[in-house]
């Protein structure tokens, strides 16, 4: 059975406007992944310590930058630089940190879940306790300040640990 031209014009309008939004979903997912890329590249240089500089001094610094990453042996200087420091720092903040679950006789106000956020602890709604990666004695202090208990994880050794799945 033959579509009116009605009909047709109408597919063709839908068509159109599923295009469009492809179109906008396409612009913002470009939006969104460059303002990450320019808010990590923000992060580094205020991690640096260069943020303090005048902004006409760290733009100069930056183009002299941009002059050595033509060549090939100065990036993998930086490279190796940048991740030798990366892991200096990760080592130095995970230094004593070990795997700490905490548990409460009731469930926790909100004010007073944020500090545990901030701590690096997150709800498990599955076992109802908070877990993460700190300090023993400085989660203890979290715990007992709300009438609570903080036990260590202790990890599985290597050969105890289930073969990961294909």
């Amino acid at each position: 059975m033959a579509r009116s031209l009605a009909e047709r014009l109408r597919a063709h309008e839908q068509q159109k406007a599923r295009l469009a939004e492809q179109e906008a979903k396409l612009k913002d997912a470009g939006r969104k992944a460059r303002t990450r890329h320019l808010i990590e590249a923000g992060g580094l240089v205020a991690k640096t310590g260069l943020l303090d500089l005048d902004p006409n001094a760290l733009y100069g610094a930056l183009l002299s930058l941009r002059a050595g990453a033509a060549d090939s042996k100065k990036v993998e200087q930086w490279t190796a630089l940048g991740g030798r420091t990366f892991a200096r720092e990760a080592r130095a903040r995970d230094e004593g940190r070990e795997a700490v679950v905490l548990t409460f006789p009731i469930a926790l106000p909100k004010d007073a879940t944020a500090p545990l956020r901030a701590a690096g602890f997150r709800f498990n709604k599955m076992l109802q306790h908070w877990e993460g990666m700190t300090r023993f004695d400085e989660a203890e202090q979290i715990a007992l300040t709300h009438a609570g208990a903080a036990r260590r994880v202790i990890p599985l050794p290597a050969s105890d640990k289930p073969a990961a799945a294909a």
